[in-house]
């Protein structure tokens, strides 16, 4: 260890005369650590969010869609079993979409009516996982049962043996002129996924039974691809989007849900940058402290200079002080941050047994708990941007103490 790394550590260590020095210098410690702490914490926070939220959407959503235009895809089974060849796609499954009126009662709302097949299914969705009660088994072809999400349900004022009718916007052509399709659905199932886009929408019929329905059989209209790894869905996509021949086109669930999406990742980068401004905060306090330090030190300051220290390890001193304030920093704030990210949902538990009240009632919102995920290159980038923050506000202090004059600074000594 060279001279002014010494100096420069004995100062960090040393017990200053001054206590208001010490009192900003904890400060501007506990500021930094209390940033980093915020940003772990709350990246994580964020991303254990977009992690829950994702798999919502993925317990309906399809990984990859083929969609017949006018929804009609003829010739859907060789399409089935030529992309089900595709390496990384899983499994497939025909569907039948339509959209119409349920009416049960006096009541009326809108459904986005699926067409799906029992046994199929369930290897391309988690919709069974949610079934509240009921089960995929129950869509018996010819039956016309219907499956529908649980607060579709609430709204309709019905449960699981109830009719509703539901109301095709295709029409039928009768004496009297076109009038529209009704037809009446034995209610065996629901099902609740935790998000209202699709619970308060989706019914799920017997693909045979839509198809009939929505006047598309012998067809479907289209096919949807489970993938062994979702991530690939944009690759997976393109790939069949070049093989098509035009009577088809292809969507993925990243293209579907491209603006949700990007307003978490908006959202995730600006509570970044308004947390940083903690750790900027901090940093700025480093260089008062730094400054009143060199204040303090200047007979000392002087006395190396006569003794032929350079500017230059002068400055070295004080950038190693201020420095080190950092580092202790971070490196706490690190630490508190990946307890805090580990440990949340006990955290959150605990916090609201001792106050007696819940930070996310489950009946307002639809995350109720603190899903926290840590990721380590959050870690990786916050520690050493909070780092070259400290170091920054040190050169200023440091380069005034290496402008030092000794003469000008031992006149009064």
């Amino acid at each position: 260890m060279n001279l002014s790394s010494f100096i420069g550590l004995r100062y960090t260590r040393a017990r200053r005369r001054n206590g208001f020095i010490s009192f900003i210098s904890a400060v501007s410690t506990i500021g930094i650590a209390l940033g980093v702490w915020a940003l772990i914490t709350v990246m994580s926070v964020m991303n254990g969010f977009e992690r829950e939220l994702r798999g919502r959407i993925l317990d309906v959503a399809s990984h990859v869609t083929i969609v017949g235009y006018g929804g009609r895809l003829a010739n859907w089974q060789a399409i089935e079993a030529e992309n089900a060849q595709i390496a990384g796609v899983a499994a497939t499954a025909p569907f039948v979409d339509g959209q119409g009126l349920m009416s049960a009662g006096g009541a009326v709302s809108g459904a986005l009516v699926r067409g799906i097949d029992p046994e199929q299914e369930a290897n391309v969705s988690n919709i069974d996982e949610h079934m509240i009660e009921g089960s995929f088994d129950d869509l018996v072809a010819g039956e016309y049962n219907v499956i529908l999400g649980g607060q579709l349900a609430r709204k309709l004022g019905v449960q699981v043996g109830d009719k509703v009718t539901l109301i095709a916007p295709q029409g039928q052509m009768t004496a009297a002129g076109l009038l529209p399709r009704l037809r009446r659905f034995d209610v065996v199932g629901m099902f609740s996924v935790g998000m209202n886009e699709y619970d308060s929408t989706l019914a799920l019929l017997n693909i045979t039974d839509a198809a009939k329905l929505f006047k598309v059989e012998p067809n479907v209209s289209g096919v949807r691809l489970a993938l062994d790894d979702e991530d690939q869905a944009p690759v997976i996509g393109r790939l069949i989007s070049d093989r098509s021949d035009l009577s088809y086109y292809v969507t993925d669930w990243t293209l579907e849900n491209r603006n949700f999406f990007r307003a978490l990742t908006v959202e995730k980068r600006v509570m970044g940058i308004i947390l940083f401004v903690i750790v900027l905060v901090a940093a700025f306090n480093i260089v008062s402290t730094l400054i009143m330090v060199v204040t303090d030190k200047q007979a000392d300051i002087a006395i190396m200079r006569t003794l032929g220290m350079s500017p230059r390890s002068v400055m070295k001193i004080f950038f190693i002080q201020g420095t080190m304030v950092g580092v202790i920093g971070v490196m706490v704030g690190a630490v508190l941050g990946v307890l805090t990210a580990l440990k949340l949902e006990a955290i959150v538990a605990w916090a609201e047994g001792v106050f007696g009240f819940e930070f996310f009632p489950a009946d307002v919102y639809v995350i109720s708990d603190f899903p926290a995920q840590l990721q380590w290159l959050d870690v990786a980038l916050i520690m050493p941007a909070a780092l070259i923050a400290s170091m920054l506000a040190t050169l200023y202090p440091a380069w005034r103490a290496s402008r030092t004059q000794p003469a000008e600074a031992l006149r009064y000594e």
